[in-house]
């Protein structure tokens, strides 16, 4: 079981005293943070510095202000841009892919005026547009677009899983697949095991986080299901950690590898 972190939530100042401090606990490799206005692409000298010293960083998750399915031409464009950079940012230190979103709290269907200013139908449009776009430049880059569903209070796109099995499919493209999180899957899936189960063809990702988004065993989710299901589908990707930290945070960051390998 390979298990990664997120690097903000690693103490350390530089990527190599996280890593010191990952590997030490159990982790397999840190997951990267990629900001807005190019700031992962600026980030290159330590990326190269860190990989060349053993670092393994397979992914990055996103951390914009607007993503490709904006309602906005000109942010869904630039949304585009930041990602492709991101992409081949990961392709050059050797990594797997990038993951997104379609959106973030840009609109909830379940939340005042409750109709957003696009149909389905263009949600969609828009959609598959930007996942063919993205797409074909991982395909480029030899790595992987993941498109992560969010649960409904914030997105009002893609809230399950076969939501994002069916956008991928019809996109067609191996570089395109889909990101699994136990947090929003724990709120949208009616069997969060029997979801996984259906897009295993399209997974390429997890992320993991409990009931409650704090670090795994603190809340309610059936581990044991979650990971024998992932065994048994034949997924060899990570478990990314995604979540907040209750209790001493070097405590619970350690607490992490060892309570999902007993689970498993």
């Amino acid at each position: 079981m390979r298990i990664a972190c997120q690097e903000q939530l690693i103490p350390g100042d530089t990527l190599e005293a996280k890593w010191e401090f990952a590997a030490g606990a159990g982790y397999s490799a840190i997951e990267l943070r990629g900001r807005g206005r190019f700031a992962f692409r600026e980030r290159l000298p330590e990326l190269r510095r860190a990989a060349a010293n053993g670092v393994p960083m397979p992914t990055v998750c996103v951390e914009m202000s607007h993503f490709f399915g904006a309602f906005d031409e000109e942010l869904r464009s630039d949304a585009v841009a930041q990602l492709k950079s991101q992409l081949s940012v990961i392709a050059e230190l050797g990594g797997r892919g990038a993951m997104t979103p379609a959106s973030y709290g840009m609109f909830s269907r379940r939340l005042p005026p409750f109709e957003p200013p696009r149909s389905p139908e263009q949600d969609r449009e828009v959609l598959l547009a930007g996942l063919r776009e993205l797409g074909e430049h991982a395909e480029s880059e030899g790595v992987a677009l993941y498109l992560e569903p969010l649960n409904r209070y914030e997105d009002h796109m893609v809230n399950r899983l076969d939501q994002a099995v069916d956008l991928v499919r019809e996109v067609g493209l191996r570089s395109v697949q889909v990101v699994a999180d136990t947090y929003h899957m724990n709120i949208e899936e009616d069997d969060p095991a029997t979801a996984l189960l259906a897009a295993a063809d399209h997974l390429g990702h997890v992320q993991v986080s409990e009931s409650n988004r704090f670090q795994p065993g603190t809340g309610h989710l059936d581990w044991p299901a979650l990971l024998g299901t992932l065994e048994a589908a034949g997924y060899d990707g990570y478990l990314a950690l995604e979540c907040r930290l209750r209790g001493e945070p070097e405590q619970a960051l350690a607490s992490v590898p060892a309570f999902l390998r007993r689970s498993a």
